[in-house]
């Protein structure tokens, strides 16, 4: 089932972030991910504010892990320490019935 990195990034420091784009870029193509949304400016319907979004779509929830956790991501973390405020997490997505139908 596939599984999705979601993550929000707070820029604060867009120098900082430069070496960071390219080296998660090619951690996701290396671990098989996919962008679904990259910088993505929310549309905050409740809650927030919000920042720039990330979704990246894996093939399952240890593929994502892998790539997480993997020399070339941790590589490019350590690159933008002090660029941003990141929250990211690890999300499975649902193949079940749809609720009410």
């Amino acid at each position: 089932m596939a599984a999705y990195v979601i993550g929000e990034a707070d820029i604060i420091n867009p120098e900082a972030m430069k070496p960071y784009g390219p080296m998660i870029v090619a951690a996701v193509q290396k671990y098989g991910g996919k962008y679904l949304a990259r910088g993505a400016r929310p549309f905050v319907l409740e809650g927030g504010p919000a920042h720039n979004i990330l979704i990246i779509e894996f093939e399952n929830a240890e593929a994502a892990r892998r790539w997480y956790e993997s020399p070339e991501y941790q590589a490019a973390k350590a690159k933008q320490k002090g660029g941003a405020e990141m929250d990211m997490i690890i999300v499975e997505g649902y193949d079940g019935p749809q609720p009410g139908a």
